[in-house]
């Protein structure tokens, strides 16, 4: 686990983690530098393949160019199809964490993980709002993140589902039972009047595109959201 994840589990803050899917890409570096003078504490990215979701957005290409530019964790979510096929070009990329999705894969959800840790990055997995905790429980001793969707991936600016957030809390409930050392990260129509739901059930590091980017003040946007 790297140290920016074991800093919030020894700590207990909320870091934020701005979605570059919202961001200008005519000025991304722009765009980079402004957040992260904001405050960020990690940059998400979403990787789309227009079959998993129906959208596309970009590649390892990408990902190796903000890397360049970074000064924070990049934290680079797959919602593609056959994450063990691509995994290792956006770790070789510049990634510190790469998420993939649970309903990606069949089957070998744990050979993945495995394949992320071996190449020396930290391994999240993903859950979309309507998956229980039950479906992954079994690997939850294994991964460095946790990402609980509020919205159903593909695309930004939707309303965060109110009924996805209880899997917060029952994720953490679950960590401290078990004794696992997993970061909470949730995604998903996040803005700074409905944070607090997500930090008070046990958010860890917060999400957030069209709050961040689409506001004219970024650092307000993320103290907000961090609730600081």
């Amino acid at each position: 686990m790297n140290s920016s994840f074991r800093r919030l589990n020894d700590e207990g803050r909320v870091a934020v983690a701005p979605s570059l899917l919202s961001a200008d890409f005519s000025c991304l570096e722009r765009e980079v530098r402004s957040v992260e003078d904001a405050g960020a504490d990690f940059l998400h990215l979403d990787v789309m393949d227009g079959n998993f979701v129906p959208n596309i957005t970009f590649g390892p290409m990408v990902v190796s160019g903000i890397a360049k530019i970074a000064r924070v964790p990049l934290i680079t979510h797959l919602m593609i199809l056959n994450p063990d096929t691509y995994a290792e070009q956006f770790i070789k990329a510049g990634s510190s964490a790469v998420s993939f999705h649970w309903e990606a894969c069949r089957t070998g959800h744990a050979d993945i993980i495995a394949k992320i840790h071996s190449l020396g990055c930290d391994a999240g997995l993903a859950i979309n709002p309507d998956t229980p905790l039950s479906k992954i429980e079994h690997l939850l001793s294994e991964i460095d993140l946790l990402l609980v969707m509020t919205v159903f991936p593909g695309f930004g600016g939707q309303e965060l589902i109110a009924e996805a957030i209880a899997k917060i809390g029952e994720a953490k409930r679950m960590r401290e039972k078990k004794g696992y050392r997993f970061v909470i990260e949730v995604d998903g129509g996040i803005k700074p009047e409905n944070a607090w739901r997500v930090r008070e059930e046990g958010a860890q590091i917060i999400v957030a595109g069209t709050a961040v980017f689409k506001c004219t003040d970024y650092a307000g946007a993320i103290r907000a959201i961090r609730g600081s």
